[in-house]
């Protein structure tokens, strides 16, 4: 069970892969929100069941319904991959049937030393992944993700062909939003990489966010350039996880895109502010030189937070420290 939120829920795909593939006997039913359902499709011995927020599952009665129409699907055992109340509700029923739990360890000391503004501990905590795993270890499996395994590219919807994104060009997926304003490279130096990257016409720029404001940025910063397209409010989710899968490279914010790429087996390159990559979110298989930080000499509280969510004053233009050239360059050595 992991209820939200998106790039959360995109970074248990690969755990789950790695769990099929190497117990092949069992069975999974991920219960998550039913928008996220196409995460875990084409998972073999996976079947999806969607937590009814709004209706069936509301409530605490709701999550006393919920656990009975899991108890009727025989579950043996219980994995919390959320560890909230709502998870802990369900999980505490199904112990109190008798059955196996095991719950995530979200490792808030270990992150509050890491985020603390003195007597700092900067070092990496245990990435969520690797939590992930010892939830299913807890449960008696074995599981690793040494070899990890990722679906092929999809076939690209009749959609997605007419925006003109599938030809010879190398695609590169930017994602240049997130949740929180200090996880957010600023986007006049955004512009500044659009415009580098879209000068190289071997190039097919496609950009990726969400709603009314961010799609007029991006259509800002799209500024009529043929080999640029912002297929944001274009395409419906499944058809974004296509295109996603088809990316070259994805540059991302420390957001649910990066997330959603790695899971699909793009390469991404990741941009960093008040959040760092030692917090154990960054994205799944990707090398430490792909995710590009803040500098810490200038900003020495770095990270100020583990999910973008507090600033610190003085800060607010620590992502500045990252140059539009070393974006660049990174992003042309992968598509190279």
């Amino acid at each position: 069970m992991r209820l939200s939120a998106m790039g959360d829920v995109a970074m248990t795909v690969p755990v789950l892969r790695a769990f099929v593939q190497q117990n092949p006997e069992i069975k999974i039913t991920m219960v998550s929100r039913p928008f996220f359902k196409p995460f875990f499709e084409g998972i073999p011995n996976l079947t999806f069941f969607a937590f009814d927020e709004k209706e069936r599952h509301k409530g605490f009665l709701g999550l006393l319904r919920l656990f009975q129409d899991l108890k009727a699907l025989q579950i043996d055992a219980f994995a919390d991959l959320h560890n909230v109340l709502r998870s802990k509700v369900v999980r505490t029923l199904f112990a109190w049937n008798g059955k196996k739990i095991a719950s995530v360890d979200k490792g808030r000391a270990e992150k509050a030393a890491l985020t603390r503004a003195e007597n700092k501990i900067f070092k990496p905590v245990t990435t969520m992944f690797d939590r992930h795993v010892k939830v299913f270890q807890e449960l008696g499996f074995t599981v690793h993700l040494l070899h990890p395994m990722f679906p092929e590219k999809a076939v690209l919807d009749t959609a997605i062909i007419q925006l003109n994104v599938e030809d010879n060009q190398k695609l590169i997926g930017i994602a240049p939003f997130a949740q929180y304003d200090s996880k957010v490279y600023p986007l006049d130096l955004m512009q500044e990489v659009m415009d580098q990257l879209a000068a190289n016409k071997t190039y097919k720029i496609v950009l990726f966010g969400g709603g009314k404001k961010e799609i007029e940025r991006l259509n800002s910063l799209a500024n009529g350039k043929e080999n640029v397209v912002v297929v944001a409010g274009q395409l419906q989710f499944q058809q974004e996880l296509q295109l996603i899968s088809n990316l070259d490279v994805m540059l991302s914010m420390d957001s649910g895109n990066a997330h959603i790429a790695a899971m699909l087996g793009v390469k991404v390159i990741t941009l960093w502010g008040a959040t760092h990559p030692f917090a154990g979110f960054s994205p799944f298989n990707q090398p430490m030189e792909n995710a590009l930080v803040s500098d810490r000499n200038l900003f020495p509280k770095l990270p100020t937070s583990v999910y973008g969510n507090k600033t610190v004053e003085g800060y607010a233009a620590a992502m500045r420290t990252i140059s539009v050239k070393s974006v660049v360059d990174k992003i042309n050595s992968i598509v190279k």
